[in-house]
């Protein structure tokens, strides 16, 4: 008998799927109608990065490829499509430790990937394959920036981030993890630079709302809405003392007010250089150089010692009129509630920590409600801050009021005296959309000391239209005209990172001077980069509309064909890694809808861009470490293909555990997944021999099985339970050959054997191709078939456990026949040993009966 060789078989089929181009969407048109309704299943394209796939690549590529060629089968119009997120530091770094040029090393690493994709026979959409180097595609980043500029939502600001001393950037927030790079793992510092910023927060309602429209992950909706953190309190005025200023802090708690025993500004607060007192200020200029060198992680620690020190300065609290201390803490962050916290110590971990630190008053003014509050009580006994929801004591008028009726209460009195409001502040910041470096799309915009004089100097002369939003928000920048774009990225030998705040852009003075596209005067191009997020926000729109001419970003007109969009959005299924759930996600949702307030996207397509989002679990290595090349436990997919086949890669990835979940590599788990596919091969070949007798028929028994695992996989693969995929079809494979021994003992129908084969398909797509070809009688591929419907009539239990009670406990269970009678199971229940050791002779006063579940014997 002919052995499985998948050397032999993997490329064949790979060829003849891209020969035919069976994998290619329809596009919608007027002249032809397309073959079904339409599915978009969207995974995250890769980075390709120098080290090329790993084997967690694979389990996401090959899950969503499953569900992608069942839904081909059950008749749909599938868009499978795939591209490459190929910006950004990781090759930049490569280049600078390798000497190979970011361009070089980026066309070389895409070539690989896409030979180990083809490797592993993934139906992706070739025809549709993007690029974000390309200067065709990111002609549309760039594009899509300049309606942000235009609309006024894209400005610059100086402002603290985080700097990476190593990669010499600064990073967004998304960007550091634990205090560390999120690309390099060098510890980052704080640092002031002017950056470009897109007002993200201006959508932070809409990217909380939205999330009821969509079939997320619960945990994935939580951690977008824990990432915007939209909270909803009250904003107090703390009047400076002997200055017209005003500290503005935001609480959550107003009920804590008469608790405050100072006041804490960022070291970055506008009013510390105002209010500092000339015998504080060496001490203060000292800790706020010594803050500069901290990360923000680093300052926020819950568990790290407070610092700070006093300004000499007070402020005025509204709600008794007492005199508090400001203090400069650098726990403190500028850009939220306004850089300035209300300290309670009675009531806040870190007030507490900062109150005995520094022998502050502590002064208790909310206690549990079980306490009786008639009376006021001193704080000198507490021995740790009570943070929870009580009565109000200490706070005169407002006493014995619970906290949330005096938060309600507080928040109006405040109102009414004009002395705050209530207000809701967000975690979430702008998006910072400037990088210092080389490898990424260049901004398209120009600065024009001329114009910038004229929008500052002669605003009455500036005709309507003249400049746009953007112009005017941030004088002096003018926008390249959208028929100028691309802005390309210019080839430069050193790309390194200058550590100055510039991007080496800035020293290529040829490309960097040119004339304003206002005024024709001199002008300076800006030399920052975007970030690699930002070709990554909308690749999903691109795929929809190149088709098969990938021309069309080069068009226009073309590039936003809203017939396209409006035909393909929103992506029926995204599958990524929960580390991009929040970043990627929510920035991608911020562009989509922007692109659809401006009607860019239709609004018929909605206005969110994936309709579900699911992501797969890390695959650890053996020694239950993150691969990783400096442990030297990377698993190489091509080392798996080349001994085992790649249809054994993916069916072991499906199979090694639950599809969420963090898994570890096992290579026993491989040589299992072989040796199932070498007995479905084995099983198979044997039955082929048979095939054409009409005598041979698939027992009842049989049929009950098959039906029942086309049941489950059909339901399992859209509730991405892959494992349990696998685990089924192992077992109709054990019935069918008739245990472990033997696979002639049971006959098979001719039709029957062939819906094992599509069931196998999805996820052995190779091995599959090759034994429908050797059934003989086939003329096309198997992926052109339809997918298998259950019959009802074989679903049926015929049998079920009935449980058995007595008074109400489970005692005892037995199978039965379906619908058994309360007879019969009366009969069989009082004549079991375990039922008559419980009993012990006793009455039996009822007996309750539930057909087909459980049985209860009361006595």
């Amino acid at each position: 008998m002919e052995d499985y060789n998948p050397a032999q078989i993997e490329g064949k089929w790979q060829d003849f799927w891209e020969e035919k181009g069976l994998f290619k969407a329809e596009d919608p048109s007027p002249f032809k109608k397309v073959r079904g309704p339409k599915k978009y299943i969207l995974i995250e394209f890769p980075y390709p990065s120098s080290d090329g796939l790993h084997v967690g690549h694979v389990r996401s590529y090959a899950a969503l490829d499953a569900v992608a060629r069942k839904a081909r089968m059950e008749g749909f119009n599938v868009l499978y499509p795939i591209g490459w997120d190929a910006f950004g530091l990781p090759t930049e770094n490569y280049a600078i430790k390798t000497g190979i040029h970011p361009e070089v090393a980026t066309q070389k690493n895409i070539a690989n990937f896409k030979r180990q994709l083809k490797m592993l026979g993934i139906s992706f959409d070739w025809s549709r394959e993007i690029n974000t180097t390309d200067p065709d595609y990111y002609k549309w980043t760039q594009w899509i920036f300049l309606k942000f500029f235009e609309k006024g939502l894209a400005y610059q600001a100086k402002i603290p981030i985080n700097w990476c001393p190593s990669c010499k950037i600064g990073l967004a927030n998304e960007e550091v993890i634990d205090g560390k790079c999120e690309r390099c793992g060098a510890e980052t510092e704080q640092r002031e630079i002017k950056q470009w910023l897109l007002q993200i927060t201006k959508y932070a309602d809409r990217l909380i709302d939205d999330l009821k429209k969509v079939d997320y992950l619960e945990k994935i909706k939580t951690q977008q809405i824990n990432w915007i953190g939209k909270s909803v309190g009250t904003e107090i005025d703390f009047k400076v003392d002997g200055l017209n200023e005003f500290i503005k802090v935001f609480t959550t708690r107003a009920d804590t007010l008469f608790g405050v025993t100072a006041v804490v500004l960022a070291p970055e607060h506008p009013l510390v250089k105002k209010i500092v007192k000339d015998e504080q200020k060496k001490e203060v200029e000292k800790y706020i150089e010594e803050s500069r060198e901290k990360s923000e992680f680093e300052r926020t620690k819950l568990e790290k010692e407070k610092t700070g020190v006093f300004t000499g300065a007070f402020c005025i609290n509204p709600g008794n009129n007492e005199k508090v201390p400001i203090w400069i803490g650098d726990y403190v962050i500028a850009t939220y509630g306004g850089g300035a916290v209300m300290m309670v110590p009675a009531h806040d971990y870190r007030d507490f920590d900062f109150a005995k630190r520094f022998n502050l008053p502590i002064r208790q003014v909310i206690t549990p409600t079980q306490i009786n509050t008639d009376k006021n009580t001193n704080s000198h006994e507490l021995k740790e801050a009570f943070v929870d929801y009580g009565k109000l004591i200490n706070s005169g008028e407002f006493n014995s009021l619970k906290s949330e009726k005096a938060i309600e209460k507080i928040t109006e009195w405040l109102e009414k005296n004009k002395l705050g409001k209530k207000t809701v502040q967000y975690k979430l910041r702008d998006w910072i959309f400037s990088r210092q470096h080389y490898w990424g799309e260049p901004i398209p915009l120009v600065f024009c000391e001329n114009c910038a004089v004229k929008i500052k100097n002669q605003k009455s002369k500036i005709k309507k239209g003249e400049f746009s939003e953007g112009e005017l928000l941030n004088p002096g920048w003018i926008a390249v005209s959208e028929n100028n774009l691309p802005v390309e990225l210019p080839y430069i030998k050193k790309y390194q990172p200058t550590g100055t705040g510039e991007s080496p852009l800035a020293a290529i003075s040829e490309w960097v001077n040119v004339k304003c596209p206002k005024c024709n005067g001199p002008a300076k191009r800006e030399t920052d980069t975007m970030p690699n997020w930002a070709g990554s926000s909308w690749y999903y729109l691109a795929y929809t509309m190149l088709g098969n001419q990938k021309s069309n970003l080069k068009n226009q007109k073309l590039i936003w064909d809203k017939e396209k969009i409006k035909y393909w959005m929103p992506v029926d299924w995204y599958n990524g890694g929960m580390e991009h759930t929040t970043l990627h996600l929510l920035y991608s949702r911020f562009i989509y809808k922007f692109l659809w307030d401006i009607g860019v996207v239709p609004k018929s397509a909605g206005s969110e861009p994936y309709q579900k989002r699911t992501s797969q679990g890390i695959v650890l290595a053996e020694d239950n470490r993150k691969m990783s090349k400096s442990f030297g436990n990377v698993i190489n997919p091509d080392e798996i293909v080349k001994r085992y086949g790649a249809d054994t890669l993916r069916v072991y990835e499906m199979f090694m555990g639950p599809f969420g979940e963090t898994i570890v590599w096992n290579t026993k788990g491989v040589e299992g997944a072989h040796r199932f596919l070498n007995k479905l091969w084995d099983f198979v070949m044997v039955k082929i021999k048979g095939i054409g007798s009409k005598e041979i028929k698939t027992p009842n028994e049989g049929k009950v099985i098959l039906n029942k695992t086309i049941k489950k996989v059909s339901e399992d693969i859209e509730n991405f339970k892959f494992n349990t995929i696998i685990s089924s079809l192992m077992e109709l494979l054990n019935f069918f050959r008739g245990g472990k021994s033997s696979f002639e003992k049971i006959d098979i129908k001719q039709k029957d054997l062939e819906k094992i084969l599509i069931l196998i398909y999805p996820f052995a797509p190779h091995i599959a191709e090759e034994m429908w070809e050797k059934l003989g009688y086939h003329k096309g591929s198997i992926s052109l078939e339809k997918w298998p419907k259950p019959d009802p009539k074989f679903l049926k239990e015929e049998t079920f456990e009935l449980i058995i009670q007595v008074n109400g406990k489970m005692r005892d269970k037995v199978s039965v026949p379906m619908n058994i009678s309360e007879e019969e199971a009366k009969e069989l229940t009082l004549g079991r040993e375990t039922v008559k050791k419980w009993r012990g002779g006793k009455i039996i006063k009822k007996i309750i009966f539930v057909k087909n579940k459980l049985i209860n014997i009361v006595i």
